[in-house]
């Protein structure tokens, strides 16, 4: 009986030391990456606004080309929401919806992710002309974790995982707008 009880003691001290971690651990996370393009920022903002041209640079629209798409509202204006479903577990289902626009210079997205897991977190492109014919975007993401489980950004690679994504989307990008 005296081994359960010790057995029962350092369980519930471990848990309590894992509760703890996760009382400080981080529970926000932000990841961003940048492009030069070689078109002016009126001409780049004009294309990244709508979000249905995404599909031509995102990472993940190219995953599932065949994943299903729906849109509700006026693309590139405040409100309108794009979301797709699809069976690959990279893609899953979810939407997003466009939240602000500061014309010429900034697009803020909400995020609602509903398969393979529950999350709502914010997007954002930026532009900002470089000099002349030359702009500079910026495609951030921002999310939070609640606790407990905030004790998983301890060990995933946030910035890796999806800065890789962004920075290849932003190439894409790159390209397209170069091309035209």
């Amino acid at each position: 009986m005296k081994w359960l009880k010790r057995v029962l003691i350092i369980i519930a001290a471990l848990i309590a030391i894992i509760l703890i971690v996760a009382a400080i651990a981080p529970k926000e996370y932000a990841v961003q990456r940048e492009v030069t393009i070689n078109k002016p920022s009126t001409e780049v903002f004009t294309y990244v606004k709508y979000l249905k041209n995404q599909d031509n640079f995102s990472v993940w629209a190219t995953i599932d080309p065949g994943m299903k798409k729906a849109f509700k509202g006026e693309d590139g204006t405040v409100g309108f929401i794009s979301s797709w479903e699809s069976t690959n577990q990279d893609v899953g289902r979810g939407e997003q919806e466009i939240k602000k626009i500061v014309e010429g210079k900034r697009i803020d997205f909400e995020l609602r992710f509903h398969e393979p897991f529950e999350s709502t977190d914010q997007a954002y492109m930026s532009t900002e002309s470089t000099g002349a014919g030359s702009t500079k975007v910026t495609w951030g993401f921002n999310g939070a974790m609640p606790y407990p489980m905030n004790l998983m950004l301890l060990a995933m690679d946030m910035d890796g995982m999806l800065g890789d994504q962004l920075a290849q989307g932003l190439t894409n990008l790159k390209t397209i707008l170069e091309k035209q």
